[in-house]
């Protein structure tokens, strides 16, 4: 056999040998899913810094309460609070959530007029110690109408529970009230990923009291526009813009607020 002969020979062996290796290789796929959405509870925790806007009033022994601003009568100021999340996803289209914003302002003071509290009157030119609380708590339910690999687009029921309280004490008086009640609420969420790792999330709720009784009125709204940075499937970073407006009137108590602003937080998944 010639040289030429015994070298194509060697290259057919080489050849037969290396086509079995090759067929066995799959190039890697693609994953064109999201990062953080294959969980089953979700945990978060944010620090909310809102501008804060609102009159409180409250009536006793037949005499009108004033409408006392927070910020031009109570002189509270911007303050941080946390806002605490925690998601339960039985099944890919359906959620139960819970959240709880704490909301809490003090202040010293003195009064540049008179005002009327829960029958009281605080004259001007007196210096005051006031507080206010305002604890929401949000349970719901979630579904997702439209669920797509990078996206979903969903409409939530939830209940609502407003608790808030507030206090005036001056040399010699001192007043104070609370009110809750609960409230119920729909909305709408979607979420979209503009990157793997990316999310922007909207969310929407509210409802406003049907004009059945006097003692008992108001209406609400709740924007959170935010987006979340997913280090990986369990842990993540996230920050956003929220606006709480809520109007309430219970039995003889009255407020008007609107707390909005940036938000920054944390999520764990499992």
């Amino acid at each position: 056999m010639t040289r030429m002969g015994r070298l194509t020979i060697g290259m057919a062996i080489m050849l037969a040998a290396a086509t079995p290796a090759a067929a066995q290789y799959t190039a890697p796929k693609l994953n064109p899913g999201a990062v953080g959405e294959t969980y089953h509870i979700e945990v978060g925790i944010g620090m909310w810094n809102p501008d804060l806007l609102g009159v409180i009033a409250s009536e006793q022994f037949g005499i009108a309460g004033s409408k006392v601003d927070f910020v031009t009568d109570l002189k509270f100021q911007k303050t941080r609070f946390p806002d605490f999340r925690f998601v339960l996803r039985p099944s890919k289209r359906n959620k139960l959530y819970a959240q709880y914003t704490p909301v809490s302002y003090s202040s010293d003071a003195t009064l540049t007029r008179e005002i009327v509290f829960n029958g009281q009157a605080f004259s001007a030119n007196l210096p005051i110690q006031t507080t206010f609380d305002w604890k929401v708590w949000r349970l719901g339910y979630e579904l997702d109408l439209v669920s797509l690999p990078r996206g979903f687009v969903g409409i939530t029921f939830e209940g609502r529970l407003t608790n808030f309280g507030a206090s005036i004490k001056s040399p010699g008086t001192s007043e104070f009230t609370r009110a809750k009640g609960p409230l119920p609420a729909i909305g709408g969420i979607a979420r979209g990923y503009i990157l793997p790792h990316l999310a922007i999330t909207a969310e929407v709720s509210g409802f406003k009291v049907p004009n059945v009784s006097p003692d008992y009125a108001g209406n609400y709204i709740d924007w959170d526009i935010y987006g979340t940075y997913n280090i990986n499937n369990y842990l993540g970073v996230q920050g956003g813009w929220r606006k709480m407006t809520t109007t309430v009137t219970i039995k003889k108590d009255f407020g008007d607020m609107e707390f909005k602003g940036l938000w920054f937080g944390g999520v764990v998944r499992y």
